[in-house]
This record gives structure tokens, sequence and C-alpha cells, in this order.
């Protein structure tokens, strides 16, 4: 039996959510990305707007009872306009990609990152993802998940972003 489980965002969460986000902020700070998310990203406005449109999503760890949040994520099908261009590099394809944004783990439960983005592969076989130059822990990752490095995007107001694909050729 897994020991993670996703689901859809609901409002009920949110505290959670941004119990994770702010965790999230205070390591990327304590490990040289200070940068990436400042004080106050996502904010929550948009964290309320994964919720309401359906594109948040939580990781629930089954180890605990009652089941504890342990990771947060927005996914997202379709054409992102953040990536239409990309400097330094090219995407893998032109096919139809999803798209994982916001992410965010407890350190307390081991894997959960990686199970959320394996997840979201799962879902669509052709997933993009940025991140900051300075998030060494989420450039590991993505390297050990055979994520490839694509080249640099323009997050339009957030600075540069190293942009990543997985791509499965035969599905």
């Amino acid at each position: 039996m897994n020991r993670f489980s996703i689901r859809q965002a609901v409002e009920t969460d949110f505290a959670a959510i941004m119990r994770l986000y702010e965790d999230a902020r205070v390591f990327m700070r304590g490990n040289g990305n200070p940068e990436q998310w400042g004080t106050f990203h996502p904010p929550e406005e948009l964290v309320r707007a994964d919720i309401r449109e359906g594109c948040g999503f939580v990781c629930e760890c089954a180890a605990g009872t009652p089941q504890d949040i342990c990771a947060v994520f927005a996914f997202l099908t379709g054409e992102d306009p953040t990536y239409k261009i990309i400097y330094h590099g090219r995407w893998l394809n032109s096919e139809p990609y999803g798209v994982v944004h916001r992410i965010a783990a407890s350190r307390a439960y081991k894997g959960a990152g990686a199970f959320c983005l394996d997840w979201a592969f799962e879902q669509c076989g052709n997933l993009r993802i940025d991140t900051h130059r300075d998030n060494r822990p989420m450039r590991n990752l993505l390297a050990k998940l055979d994520f490839a490095y694509c080249g640099i995007i323009d997050t339009h107001g957030f600075g540069e972003r190293l942009a990543y694909q997985k791509y499965a050729s035969k599905r």
C-alpha cells in the first residue's frame, strides 16, 4: 500500500497549505535561496484561486492519523503562457503538456515531493516545471526523476527560472 495519496485541495485545506508554503519559504531562505518565493509567495489569493479553479492538489500521508497533508502543488494541463518563450535551449517537444507550479513538501515526509511529480507525470506523460537557479534541492529532485534541463524562461515579474521537461515518448 502506498503511503501517499493525491487529491484536489478544498477550502478546509487552506490553513494547512499556507503552513506548508511558509515552511518552504523558511527552508529556502535557510538553504541559499531567499529570492524564489521571498516572504509572501504564493499569495493567499493565488492559493484560493488554485482551490476554486480545481488546479490545487494536496498530497496526504497515510502514516498519520488523521491523514496529514504533506505536500501541495498546482497542476494544470494546456498551454502555459509562462513557457511560451524559452532562452538558451529548447523544449523537448511541442506536444500538449501538463505543468506543475508552486510545489512545496514537508520535510517530515521524505518522498512526498517526488510522489507529487510522479503523479502529475502519470496524468499527462509530458510535464514541464521550472525552478529558481538557487533551488538546489528542487534541481536535484528533478535530475533524480529524469527531468531534462531545457533552458531559461522569464516568469514575468519574478525573474528568470530554469526550465525542465519530462516526456514519455512511448505512451
